[in-house]
């Protein structure tokens, strides 16, 4: 999994940089090894000495769908751990499409082999007979 890091009026230190690849490789078990994955992290404004101004953005592209997730919060760090946590979250709904999808279709072709009630198959055991 690859980690493409965009920085908005922030830098980013080794300490900080071990945090992101630990948060975000938790997503491992979710993607293939040959996904990238956008992380933007960055201050909304300068200027402002209170509230939430930090904020980072995840991105997932996938054939069919990208996922983003995104979160501002008072620290950083907080803030990147909320959008992995949204990332996570669609991640998951995402994945349980597609089995959802396969036991739907395994469904209908077992509506459909319905078979006759002279096809009996043997039963295992003992079969007492009646009046003996």
């Amino acid at each position: 999994m690859k980690i493409i890091f965009k920085t908005v009026a922030v830098k980013i230190d080794p300490a900080l940089r071990n945090f992101i690849d630990e948060k975000i490789n938790e997503l491992v078990r979710f993607v293939t090894p040959e996904t990238s994955i956008l992380l933007e992290i960055g201050k909304t404004t300068q200027h402002h000495k209170n509230g939430p101004f930090f904020r980072a953005a995840c991105q997932i592209k996938f054939p069919q769908k990208t996922l983003i997730a995104e979160a501002s919060a008072d620290n950083l760090k907080l803030a990147i751990v909320e959008a992995k946590e949204d990332l996570q979250r669609q991640l998951r709904q995402y994945k349980e499409k597609f089995s959802a999808r396969a036991k739907r279709s395994q469904r209908v072709v077992k509506k459909e082999l319905h078979l006759s009630s002279e096809a009996k198959f043997p039963q295992k055991g003992r079969v007492r007979e009646e009046g003996i």
